[in-house]
């Protein structure tokens, strides 16, 4: 910074643009309250229907997150601002002091283009000659280099927080400069130090490489700085250096080891915060990541790039667009490795590496399960992967499919779902304790439930959970073809069924529609959903839940969530202020019996496939099943009372929306709570029951719930008819237990057990 235009500087302007942003930040935390109580608030109790609920209400929600941003980064810039121009206050003041400290004793200070000069006056005593005048100009000097440091680290923090996002506004949060400009900093030393050859790597920058990723994996500053000065080729070197096998045998990285897994999952934190930013650099970055994949890295003989990169993918939220361009490639290569998938893929290691995944899970040689990984934090990446075409029916394969049903096969095109749910050979591979690694299939199993249900693969639907997409509800059909189609493609991973179980308790709307074989009726009102339904077949869903319905885990999330889902419809339906034209049939009686009709049927038929664990060959332990039942209590525990039940599907209008905050979470409350109790009781008493005694038990529960859901919601809303609702449900849900036991005999030579009658 020039002499003259730090101690002459006026701040009055930046005084007033630190004035302006904090009025700006006061008008938009107004403008955030407004749109999360108002706006936000009107579209989760609005009647959201067909593309309205799968594309505006949740561009709604969107934008009122974004005033959220906005007013984060509004308080970042001016946070930052402020302790700039203050810190300039302060050096212009310790100018201004040393040229008057100068001046008493008699030493002079002028500026000039180049700078300034210190000079002694000709009557200046011998204190002040010529060590005097170069104390008080290298004073100086450090006080212009700490005001040149001060502004630019803060236009640097500046302009890369506000060119992290191109569109809309950065979370990024900074209490003052120092806070930015140390990520800054430390994302700077900790690149370099993560450049060098590994083998001169040492155990202490290896810690601080550790320790500084862990800190700042979220900071979105730091990410981006540390992602482009390694750069993308830099960042898979580095992990794959400090990985390979003569690195490892010098020992100096020996006592670390144990701390790979810790950093592995920081690094890839780190990765997936700057994989969101919009700066020039990263988007070179991400170009770079994708061109490097099937290369060798960082040289012939090493690993690829996209064995490097899907290591580290298994955490955090990469951005969608990356992970669309990184998956198209990664399905590019996987088809020439595989010649369209005549042969198995990565049947190999390397001989130079140990592990480059360091969870324990698996090594990391195929690089589709951390990809697969990647994909179950991110929905619509995932979505839009699974749906893409693998290959198409004029490509050069084997892949051959029945798709006129004139009982001929020939060759089709498969999707990328197809392909890898029913056709790949997946390569064999190990875990930490020598067992055979399930990861890459049970994280396929969770990159579905995140590309079908909207969320990420293991957490709960929310208010804020979009209704299912035209492409979600698609994914879903082909789900369940499949599955019916050979239901071995899951029973023999049953390790998957825990996210197909989830998959269904979330599309249970169009489960519930499918067993009522309603074509010209209009079942759309008795099970109402918002966005897009799924077109399932009778026969497919009770393929898919008998074979689901055989894991305890998948078992118990289609259970718990099919009682929710009934409670909510029970009180839907009995509620006397629900408009004409919603209603289902005018005749109580019919919609309470057809609503324990069908959720009984349901339950049935997951009935049969606890049986078939429990009885057949694989011989499952009944108590596992009901600790399935009692472990859903805690997934639960935010979900009851927020009247969703099993996702946003089910509020289709004004009264269900209204409903979600009231009745609806009584209902369903009492219901599951019931159904918890029951678990509890039965998984403390003796396990070896018959299948006689399980279906018989399945049955009874069936039965219970649908009585209290439809007495507990006659009630709540003072029906005349309260006394007689538990009968019609009795009677709907026994005719359920006899459906369930019909459709399952169509399964017969799939199931070791005989289907138990109605």
């Amino acid at each position: 910074m020039n002499f003259e235009a730090l101690y002459q500087a006026n701040f009055s302007q930046l005084d007033e643009t630190v004035d302006d942003w904090t009025a700006m930040i006061t008008r938009l935390s107004e403008l955030r309250t407004t749109a999360r109580d108002g706006l936000k608030a009107k579209a989760d109790a609005a009647d959201w229907a067909g593309y309205n609920a799968g594309v505006t209400r949740p561009f709604v929600a969107r934008t009122a997150g974004e005033f959220d941003d906005a007013h984060t980064q509004a308080t970042s810039i001016r946070n930052i601002m402020r302790d700039t121009r203050d810190e300039l206050k302060t050096q212009k003041r310790l100018l201004g002091e040393a040229v008057e400290r100068g001046r008493t004793s008699h030493l002079t200070v002028r500026s000039n283009s180049s700078g300034f000069t210190v000079t002694a006056a000709p009557d200046a005593p011998p204190s002040s000659g010529r060590q005097a005048v170069e104390a008080l100009r290298d004073e100086l000097q450090g006080i212009l280099d700490t005001a040149t440091e001060i502004d630019n680290s803060a236009s640097a923090a500046l302009r890369t927080l506000v060119d992290l996002t191109t569109y809309g506004f950065s979370g990024a949060e900074y209490a003052d400069r120092d806070a930015a400009q140390d990520a800054i900093r430390e994302a700077e030393e900790l690149a370099e130090l993560a450049a060098q050859e590994p083998e001169d790597l040492s155990p202490e920058e290896f810690d601080r490489i550790r320790a500084g990723l862990s800190r700042y994996s979220g900071d979105e500053l730091f990410a981006e700085r540390f992602a482009t000065r390694l750069g993308a080729e830099g960042t898979m070197a580095f992990w794959a250096g400090i990985n390979e096998r003569s690195v490892l045998l010098t020992g100096r990285l020996d006592d670390r080891v144990d701390q790979y897994d810790e950093l592995q999952r920081s690094l890839g934190l780190t990765l997936a915060t700057a994989s969101h930013a919009d700066t020039p650099a990263m988007a070179a970055w991400r170009t770079d990541a994708v061109t490097l994949g099937p290369r060798m890295v960082p040289a012939e003989g090493g690993p690829t790039g996209f064995q490097i990169m899907s290591n580290l993918m298994r955490w955090g939220d990469y951005d969608d667009q990356f992970l669309r361009s990184y998956g198209s490639a990664l399905m590019t290569e996987e088809r020439r490795l595989t010649g369209n998938g005549r042969e198995e893929a990565y049947p190999w290691g390397n001989p130079h590496l140990d592990p480059l995944n360091r969870t324990g899970t698996d090594d990391g040689i195929d690089p589709l399960v951390g990809y697969m990984r990647a994909l179950s934090n991110s929905p619509d990446a995932a979505t839009d992967f699974f749906n893409s075409q693998y290959v198409s029916a004029d490509d050069d394969h084997e892949f051959k499919r029945d798709t006129d049903g004139d009982g001929d096969d020939e060759k089709a095109a498969l999707s990328n779902f197809q392909y890898l749910f029913e056709e790949r050979q997946w390569p064999q591979d190990w875990d930490s304790e020598g067992e055979e690694s399930i990861s890459g299939r049970n994280y396929m199993g969770m990159a579905l439930e995140a590309a079908t249900t909207g969320h990420p693969a293991g957490q709960m639907p929310t208010a804020d959970t979009p209704a299912h997409t035209e492409a979600q509800a698609n994914l879903v059909e082909s789900i369940f073809s499949s599955v019916s189609d050979d239901p071995s493609r899951l029973s023999d991973h049953g390790y998957m069924s825990d996210s197909m179980g989830q998959i269904a308790s979330e599309y249970l709307p169009d489960i519930n529609r499918a067993t009522a074989d309603d074509v010209h009726g209009s079942i759309d009102k008795l099970f109402p959903a918002a966005g897009s339904v799924a077109d399932l077949n009778h026969v497919d869903v009770t393929r898919f839940l008998v074979t689901v319905g055989q894991n305890p885990e998948g078992n118990a999330a289609i259970e718990v969530g099919q009682a929710a889902y009934m409670a909510n419809l029970m009180d839907y339906h009995l509620n006397p202020n629900l408009p004409e034209d919603q209603r289902y049939l005018d005749n109580t009686q019919s919609v309470v019996e057809e609503i324990a009709r069908r959720s009984a049927e349901v339950g049935g038929t997951l009935a049969v496939g606890r049986q078939e664990a429990i009885v057949g060959p694989a011989a499952a332990d009944a108590k596992d099943f009901e600790d399935s039942i009692a472990q859903q209590k805690n997934a639960w525990s935010g979900a009851i009372g927020t009247g969703i039940g099993v996702g946003v599907s089910f509020i289709a209008t004004p009264v269900g929306g209204a409903a979600a905050g009231g009745a609806a979470g009584t209902v369903s409350s009492m219901v599951l709570e019931h159904i918890f109790q029951q678990s509890e009781t039965n998984a403390a008493q003796d396990a070896a029951r018959d299948a006689a005694d399980l279906w018989r038990d399945a049955k009874r529960l069936n039965i219970d719930v649908s009585q209290r859901a439809a007495e507990e919601a006659a009630q709540l809303h003072h029906r005349p008819d309260a006394d007689q609702v538990a009968n019609w449900a009795r009677l709907g849900a026994q005719d359920g237990f006899l459906d369930a036991s019909a459709n399952a005999q169509r399964m017969a030579d799939d199931l070791s057990t005989e289907v138990q009658p109605g």
